[in-house]
């Protein structure tokens, strides 16, 4: 509470009037609606439809579902929580809710900001499964760097379970702290490397996943060219197919050489084109990421109209020096600058690099991310991601500020848009927008719709993604209906038939039941 008054007394200052923030509503003062169900005594010793069990399962971590938590507001709660201790217990709950057609919710961490484990307001009964018993390493290959893993590990327990070992899986979604290894494989994630090995696909050898048919397993293997690969059924289907309960994930040793620098440029242009031919040069930093001027002031601290271009190295056995001083001669050929005295390298002795200056300052802003401070308190906050080639890429950002600043000068007071790349590509950026501005406290929904209706019309109408690495979920639906080829929604309408015969898993996300 103390860190919410915080945030009040600092958008106090910003708006020039008092903001107090509302009390938080104890759990057991929540009124749900009576479950639709009854719990076999067969699975009571896991399945609950207590109020805490349900309450905290009913929403993720989108700022309009923890506005609505924070209100008390939770309409559509699950009817029953499992949490089974092994396979054969998960076997007996699905096997439960597809004889009585309930929705069935795959629940990770529950950090989905797209609306991707929400029961369905038409819903006859739903329950979720949350994974967080299936959480150790049940295997590790140090030959061939490789690690059996369940599914509902979270990423803290999974990299201290590795260390020991001296390897790691360097998977750092900015939800690691509190999101899962089975929730990265059904999202497809983006970890924080900019390039090369960044999605959660680069890491899978194979996948295990229970379907209300049955189980479907592939093979471990390095590679394979027969026919279409397995996992890429389960890679991004979101629960709609069955419930991921482990995986192989290829490891690698920790990191020992490392290298990092903070490149400013006096227009956003100039380091754009920077970061364009330090990814085509292939010296695959961990981190290249540029900041507009507008994101360099409000999270690095920078004045002056300035885009701050943060670049990283680091590797287990190779020094980083000669790389990231050939990455900064390409950002000083495009105008960048940089003082010798912030270039920060360790040659093994752990020296620490990307802690100080401006980069620290993004760094701390980026880790230390607290979704729903604000929340309630007058302040909208949101952001949107995409991806577009380098050659669409100048217009295809004139296009998405023009639209969306459309919208947000309509909708919010203050309005302000900023963006910085996540991840690139050889091929193309990764855009990531950020947008906030005052609201009318209970016009928070509807003044956020205009917005991002407006950011998924203008990314997908300028040929990008819907989402780059946030998943579909049913927040971005009708954009993903819209990008994907309409003969797509047949194909995964037929797999779902054959796996999921009554659809009961995860209803309504990625296509209709």
């Amino acid at each position: 509470m103390a860190e919410r008054r915080a945030a009040a007394q600092r958008l106090s200052a910003r708006i020039g009037e008092a903001v107090e923030p509302p009390p938080v509503p104890a759990i057991d003062d929540i009124a749900l609606p009576r479950p639709r169900l009854e719990v076999p005594d067969s699975l009571t010793g896991w399945v609950s439809t207590t109020t805490a069990e349900r309450v905290t399962h009913t929403y993720g971590g989108h700022s309009l579902e923890l506005l609505k938590a924070l209100r008390g507001d939770f309409d559509y709660p699950p009817d029953a929580v499992a949490h089974p201790n092994d396979e054969d217990e998960l076997e007996a709950t699905l096997a439960w809710c597809d004889r009585k057609g309930y929705a069935t919710i795959p629940y990770g961490g529950g950090t989905s900001v797209v609306w991707g484990l929400n029961v369905p307001a038409d819903a006859q009964a739903a329950v979720t499964i949350d994974l967080d018993n299936l959480n150790t390493v049940l295997e590790v290959d140090e030959v061939s760097r490789a690690a059996r893993i369940r599914a509902g590990i979270l990423g803290p327990d999974l990299e201290a379970a590795l260390k020991p070992l001296d390897l790691t899986l360097r998977h750092f979604p900015q939800s690691f702290p509190w999101s899962t290894v089975g929730g990265w494989v059904a999202t497809r994630s983006g970890g924080h490397y900019a390039t090369n090995h960044t999605h959660i696909d680069d890491f899978v050898e194979s996948t295990r996943m229970l379907t209300p048919k049955g189980w479907f397993e592939s093979r471990r293997l390095p590679g394979s060219g027969a026919g279409p690969s397995p996992d890429r059924l389960v890679l991004g289907s979101e629960g709609t197919l069955g419930i991921i309960t482990e995986c192989w994930l290829r490891l690698q040793k920790r990191p020992v050489f490392r290298g990092t620098a903070g490149v400013t440029f006096g227009t956003w242009k100039n380091g754009c084109e920077a970061v364009r031919e330090i990814v085509q040069a292939k010296l695959w930093p961990a981190n290249l990421r540029i900041l507009d001027p507008a994101e360099a002031e409000f999270s690095a601290g920078l004045s002056g109209g300035h885009a701050l271009l943060i670049i990283g190295f680091e590797s287990s056995e190779i020094a980083q020096d000669a790389n990231i001083q050939a990455a900064l001669a390409i950002a000083r050929s495009h105008g960048g600058v940089v003082d010798d005295r912030d270039i920060l390298v360790d040659d093994g002795a752990g020296k620490p690099t990307g802690r100080g200056g401006a980069v620290g300052a993004w760094r701390n802003a980026f880790i230390g991310v607290n979704a729903g401070l604000t929340a309630g308190l007058g302040l909208l906050a949101d952001t949107f991601e995409t991806a577009i080639t380098w050659d669409r890429w100048p217009d295809f950002d004139a296009e998405v500020r023009e639209r969306v600043g459309v919208a947000l000068r309509g909708a919010l007071g203050g309005a302000r848009l900023s963006c910085r790349f996540t991840h690139v590509y050889p091929d193309g950026p990764a855009p990531y927008y950020s947008f906030s501005g005052i609201v009318p406290r209970g016009a928070e929904e509807e003044r956020w719709r205009v917005v991002k209706d407006a950011a998924t019309e203008a990314v997908v109408a300028a040929g990008g993604t819907v989402t780059h690495h946030h998943a579909v979920g049913r927040m971005h639906r009708a954009g993903w209906d819209v990008q994907r080829p309409a003969l797509l929604g047949d194909l995964w309408r037929a797999a779902k038939r054959s796996v999921d015969p009554n659809g009961i898993l995860n209803p309504g996300v990625l296509i209709d039941p």
